[in-house]
């Protein structure tokens, strides 16, 4: 229970630090613009290839892995079959899939994870999949269905190569794999850089509350209030199905994959939604009200299954 709420107080001061900022106007009108660039194009890129590339990759094919990918894949089909219906765009139905499936595996679930489950390593299955899988195809999604000129087939396939988040963890996942070690010179500046990645991102969070209402308002109500839904209950709930009847994982490997599904929707998810102009209110709101109500749920979870 302590790591849940030291993982969140800390969430929770960053945030509050960017509205302050926000409301003050210390930082300038372009502020959540400049730090969302920033973590877009040069910070998480960095963070996410030094991780990788110092990643143990035999944890892809662990069956907690599998419980997750599951549990992911199943959340963000039923986002996107109930969108589909109601007949919302790509890019609200690529975001809503993310809020409704990409859990806080880094600055949230790391501290979760160490005092709650006992050791940080077991958020990296998660966080691998999430930024080898899952980030570029949604990305590479939001890409292609940007309007403008036709693409040739080439520029389609290469489109993920093109992405500054994909490319640093495939670029990150392709050092892992050959077992070559960065030398310190080159590494350090990268980690140093990287290390901007997550205040940048709570930061241009806080900004965006400037002026906001209470979450899950106005004509995107539908989409934010499944989106959380669907992130805090059903996929703990699958996970737990999957884990204990596919697999039948019990004790503290099955508190793991159920711990960790039910975290919130991570803040990166908004940084997506900003820098491609699609669905950001859905992000920003689904991001918040998911965070908040995860708080009762992983304490919950925490009693009954720890």
């Amino acid at each position: 229970m302590q790591g849940v709420l030291t993982g969140f107080a800390v969430i929770a001061v960053v945030i509050g630090v960017g509205y302050v900022l926000g409301r003050r106007g210390h930082l300038g009108d372009d502020s959540r613009t400049v730090l969302t660039r920033l973590a877009f194009h040069v910070a998480s890129p960095a963070l996410l290839f030094t991780t990788l590339a110092g990643a143990d990759l035999s944890v892809v094919f662990s069956q907690r892995l599998l419980v997750t990918a599951a549990g992911t894949a199943v959340a963000a089909a039923l986002f996107v079959t109930v969108g589909l219906v109601r007949g919302w765009d790509t890019g609200q139905l690529t975001i809503g899939a993310l809020c409704s499936s990409y859990v806080n595996a880094g600055n949230l679930g790391i501290p979760i994870a160490v005092y709650v489950l006992g050791d940080a390593s077991l958020v990296a299955p998660v966080l691998l999949f999430q930024q080898i899988v899952v980030t570029p195809l949604a990305l590479t999604i939001l890409d292609l269905s940007r309007p403008g000129e036709r693409r040739s087939l080439w520029q389609r396939l290469t489109t993920p190569l093109r992405n500054p988040m994909a490319a640093g963890s495939l670029a990150g996942v392709t050092v892992a794999a050959t077992g070559w070690t960065i030398p310190a010179p080159a590494l350090e500046p990268l980690t140093l850089i990287g290390n901007m990645s997550v205040p940048a991102v709570l930061l241009a969070f806080g900004i965006s509350l400037r002026g906001s209402g209470m979450p899950a308002r106005g004509d995107n109500r539908p989409a934010i209030v499944l989106s959380a839904t669907l992130k805090t209950t059903a996929q703990p709930l699958i996970a737990w199905g999957i884990g204990a009847g596919v697999f039948h994982l019990h004790g503290a490997a099955l508190l793991d994959v159920v711990v960790t599904s039910a975290l919130p929707a991570a803040q990166n998810l908004y940084t997506y939604a900003s820098q491609y102009r699609v669905a950001e209110q859905l992000a920003r709101e689904s991001i918040l009200l998911s965070t908040l109500v995860s708080v009762p749920v992983l304490i919950t979870i925490a009693a009954l299954l720890g």
